[in-house]
């Protein structure tokens, strides 16, 4: 891929209008959505097919969990090196401290600004050229 390609991100979550919210700001950070899908185990699947530079996942999915789809990507060599930034209405530091315990790049609580969202997918996509 050529290095200047726009970065390529999967957005997994299962309420429709954050999914559509989270597709917006991805395409304004400059990134290709290559799906948006509304359960944990459907977005291992894409992840493991599309092997997308970055995974923005809800912590709380039907199928399988934010969490468990980073665990599961972390233990994966094919997809271990995918950058994962976690969403959550789960805001405490114990919450944080879970989601980056399980290999999350990043972690967002909700309600989150759409500015603060593009923001932080382009500080994950820009680290993957450096």
């Amino acid at each position: 891929m050529a290095v200047d390609a726009p970065a390529r991100v999967l957005v997994a979550d299962d309420e429709e209008d954050i999914r559509q919210l989270v597709v917006l700001a991805v395409r304004r950070a400059g990134c290709t959505v290559v799906a948006a899908v509304a359960d944990g185990a459907r977005a291992l699947s894409v992840a493991r097919d599309e092997r997308p530079d970055l995974l923005v996942l809800d912590v709380s999915m039907p199928e399988a969990t934010g969490l468990e789809v980073c665990l599961a990507l972390r233990a994966d060599p094919a997809t271990a090196g995918c950058r994962v930034l976690l969403l959550s209405a789960g805001a405490s530091p114990d919450d944080v401290a879970r989601g980056l315990a399980a290999g999350a790049d990043a972690y967002l609580p909700k309600p989150f600004t759409v500015a603060g969202l593009v923001h932080q997918v382009r500080l994950l996509t820009a680290e993957r050229a450096a």
